[in-house]
């Protein structure tokens, strides 16, 4: 047993093990490799569906079909991934040319999933299925063992152009990530031909072909003086704009429509862009918005912000490049697999790979099509030469006792053992050399063979083989010929499936946002008894003040960019910004309360609504149910927060009423039971808000008090009681925590 116990330094195990886990992700999973621009579950996707004959044009077949035999065979890493690779190739919002043709849900630009594997169907689209698959059957790639060792899978797929431009590709390793963005067939096919003509080629030459990214979405990229640093190095930020056009609605007011967002918007960041431009609006940085709507469907995006009729159309559009993602940024690490390690790469080094892998697979392939040829070559060449002398092969066939006797007399001239029919025959049957594949053919050979229209097609059919060995050899013998190949494959797949730039390279100036001068004014504060607040300015007061004292439970004079303090029964007091409130009209319906603050029903009725900026400035008078006053400088209650404790109130107590305390000489409190109590504030003391207060009156246990108020000496002021007026100030003097005058 002791002799199976290795014994190791624990860090240095811990160290070897992650830095062959990390390669692990970082190789097999996590970056692609920059020969075909594949990561390996891409790969193997691809790859099953060709050997299911999943080809363009056939029927599809279920997703799910294709992601268990992917596992099962290549890919054993679970169902998810599999699936979220097939998904995102069929999705052209995300890929520059899409490698899978998918049929049923799956997914949208703006963040809905895809249907789950047993709903949706795909098949390879035809330019995987030429430009990735074609040439599989030449041997032209290494093909490696599987996990298991049952199957075989190739290494990497022999793509026929750059496709780590074309589509770009995305990845997090350990310790690394990959962020190559998309490209223009064209414009890559255009770059890489140019390179093929002169090796020595500069980045900045190149990009006098390839412009910049040519992303699904549109949009426009803004930084084009960066580019030729961002792919000289193979990293750097590319600043994205989204594209807006500017149209005149109805009643005269401007929509601000966005047809094409950034490309780093794709999904559910579109539905946070709608958010955050409603932001805008609720905190007050504009107030030109009217309405948004997202009318985006299968023809394209089309976002519509609805602004009003003196807006500024410009200054709100460079506020929504400042303010949201219809400006952002896209960082770019060119970070592929090449030689079997990551490696950061430029433009030009990735071209250079891509174009270095094209000679590698042609030089196989023309390898493979001349050796197939040279053997063609012999087997016609010794068709031909048995035709001439098919006389003597019938001889030598009709007086074998077996094949091998026949087959060894044309390829080595053995005659023992054959009947011939004359000297002649047999010493011309000894000077046969045919080789052993010819004989084997000769063998094979039908009587059909020996119509003369065969064998003027055998010799034109020789002809042309041989016209192919010298073409073979001479792309083999020439670099140039090789890439005159290649580049006529290249120009091939731009026509047919070359499509024109959709994002647009500038230099823009940086979005510069005015905003308008706030200017402070006075305005009323109205609020209903249910709690729905706005603001009105003066003039709608001033022609409607009736209605707003007797409509409104709340009505006075407030700064626009002033605050309102309102109490609640709990002891709460919570704060409103008069910015956070609408400037409506009269009979608008204002915004709730609890929108705007962090009051809710648990709070309890509000009993007291003032400027705060006036309340300051003077004291407030606190009293509860339970009998309990106190008067509290006004200064006590300034804060930054939302909502402070405005008293300390005891179990089972609320607070009544909190009245401003002016020039007021009597408080009157009235208990449910009836009784009146009047004494004078001086009695009062001046209190911390974190106090309960002094006893005003003595209440029965069952009694509170449910009125309070406060009266000068010739206030007239009256209060309903069982049916009767009664004036305030007839109320009996008396002193402070007296039980009162119980009035019938």
């Amino acid at each position: 047993m002791e002799d199976r116990i290795i014994k190791t330094e624990y860090s240095e195990e811990m160290q070897k093990s992650f830095v062959d886990y990390a390669m692990s992700v970082i190789v097999a999973r996590a970056l692609p490799d920059v020969r075909d621009g594949l990561k390996p579950v891409q790969r193997r996707v691809l790859y099953d569906m060709s050997e299911l004959g999943i080809r363009w044009d056939k029927p599809y077949r279920k997703s799910a079909r294709i992601v268990g035999d992917t596992m099962g065979k290549y890919h054993p890493h679970g169902d998810s991934s599999i699936y979220d690779a097939l998904v995102v190739m069929a999705q052209d919002f995300k890929k520059g040319i899409p490698l899978v043709d998918g049929h049923g849900n799956f997914g949208n630009i703006e963040g809905d999933g895809a249907a789950a594997m047993r709903y949706t169907e795909a098949r390879l689209g035809k330019f995987t299925q030429d430009a990735f698959l074609a040439d599989l059957d030449k041997d032209i790639v290494d093909f490696v063992p599987n996990f298991d060792e049952t199957e075989k899978e190739p290494s990497v797929l022999p793509v026929r152009v750059p496709n780590i431009l074309i589509n770009g590709s995305e990845g997090i390793a350990v310790g690394m990530a990959t962020s190559i963005p998309p490209h223009n067939l064209g414009e890559v096919i255009d770059a890489t031909k140019a390179y093929m003509r002169d090796e020595n080629i500069t980045t900045k030459e190149l990009m006098k072909h390839i412009k910049g990214p040519d992303f699904p979405t549109g949009g426009v990229v803004i930084n084009q003086d960066e580019l030729l640093e961002i792919y000289e190095t193979g990293t750097g930020k590319i600043k994205l704009r989204g594209k807006v056009e500017i149209e005149k609605a109805k009643g005269g007011h401007i929509n601000v429509v966005i047809t094409e967002i950034p490309y780093t918007m794709i999904g559910a960041n579109i539905a946070k862009f709608l958010q955050d431009v409603a932001a805008l609006s609720e905190s007050k940085k504009t107030q030109d918005i009217v309405d948004i709507s997202n009318q985006s469907s299968k023809e394209g995006i089309r976002i519509v912000i609805e602004l009003r009729k003196d807006a500024d159309a410009e200054n709100f559009v460079n506020l929504l490049y400042k303010k949201t993602k219809l400006e952002d940024t896209f960082g770019v690490n060119m970070l592929a697999i090449s030689d079997g390690r990551p490696e950061t790469m430029g433009l030009k080094e990735i071209i250079k790979a891509c174009v270095d892998f094209q000679f590698e697979v042609n030089t196989r392939k023309y390898t493979n099509l001349l050796a197939k040829e040279q053997e063609r070559k012999e087997v016609q060449e010794g068709l031909i030469k048995a035709v001439n002398v098919i006389d003597l092969i019938i001889e030598i066939l009709r007086g074998s006792k077996d094949r091998q006797m026949a087959k060894d007399c044309l390829t080595s001239g053995k005659t023992d053992g054959i009947n011939f029919r004359s000297k002649e025959s047999k010493i011309m049957a000894e000077q046969l050399q045919f080789t052993d594949r010819q004989a084997n053919a000769i063998l094979e050979m039908r009587l059909y063979k020996l119509i003369g229209l065969e064998l003027d097609a055998l010799i034109k059919e020789h002809e042309e083989t041989m016209s192919n060995i010298y073409r073979y050899e001479d792309i083999l013998d020439r670099r140039d010929s090789m890439a005159t190949v290649i580049m006529q494959d290249l120009d091939n797949f731009k026509k047919e499936f070359g499509k024109k730039r959709r994002t647009d390279i500038e230099n823009a100036e940086e979005a510069v946002y005015k905003e308008k001068e706030f200017e402070v004014m006075d305005v009323y504060f109205l609020m209903d008894r249910f709690g729905y607040a706005k603001l009105i300015d003066i003039n709608t007061y001033d022609r409607n003040t009736e209605a707003c004292e007797n409509e409104f439970r709340t009505c006075f004079m407030v700064k626009n960019n002033g605050r309102i303090a309102m109490f609640t029964e709990n002891g709460q007091m919570h704060v409103i910004k008069a910015l956070d409130l609408p400037m409506a009209k009269l009979r608008d319906k204002g915004t709730p309360v609890d929108n705007v603050t962090n009051y809710s029903s648990s709070d309890g009725s509000i009993v007291y609504v003032a400027n705060m900026e006036e309340m300051l400035q003077g004291r407030l008078l606190f009293v509860t149910k339970r009998g309990l006053v106190k008067q509290v400088m006004g200064l006590e209650f300034e804060t930054t927060r939302k909502t402070i404790a405005s008293t300390k109130l005891g179990n089972g107590d609320e607070v009544c009423t909190v009245l401003p305390v002016t020039a007021q000489k009597y408080i009157i409190l009235k208990s449910r039971a009836g009784y009146f109590l009047r004494f004078t504030i001086e009695e009062i003391s001046m209190l911390k808000k974190v106090s309960q207060g002094v006893r005003a009156i003595k209440l029965d246990s069952k009694d509170e008090v449910e009125f309070a108020a406060l009266t000068r000496d010739v206030d007239d002021a009256q209060i309903e009681h069982n049916g009767h007026s009664i004036a305030l100030n007839t109320v009996k003097l008396q002193k402070r925590d007296a039980k009162g005058t119980k009035i019938r």
